[in-house]
Order: C-alpha cells, then structure tokens, then sequence
C-alpha cells in the first residue's frame, strides 16, 4: 500500500543510512540502508502508526499531500 503522506527523505553521516521522516504523523520516522529500503520501511510504519492510533481511539490526520512553500 502506497500511502499519500509526505516524506522527508535525506542521508544521515552521523547513522550511515538514509533517514525518512512523516510530518503528519508525529513522531512516525524511518530509516534504510538504501533509499528504497527507507521509503518501504517508512511505508510499513505508516501503517503500523494508523493501526496504532486506531486501536488507542485517537484522530488519524488526512494526508495533506504536498505542502506549499512560500
């Protein structure tokens, strides 16, 4: 499942691996060695993240979709 959140997606020196971060969902981040592993990894906390707040009963943000800059 291909979700509609952004991702932010860059390389990290400091942990020798790409970095990806979900700014609609807090907290929710992810991380791989390559940068299609990260993006799938990110999508499987995705919904790990859904399905969690689902189960504690709390809101789930719509996906925004790209975010505009001024």
């Amino acid at each position: 499942m291909t979700s509609k959140y952004e991702m932010i997606i860059y390389w990290s020196e400091q942990d020798q691996s790409y970095i990806v971060e979900v700014p609609e969902l807090p907290g929710c981040m992810a991380d791989g060695n390559s940068y299609q592993e990260a993006v799938r990894n990110a999508e499987q906390v995705i919904n790990e993240w859904i399905e969690t707040a689902k189960e504690l009963g709390r809101s789930i943000p719509e996906p925004k979709g790209r975010l505009l800059y001024a």
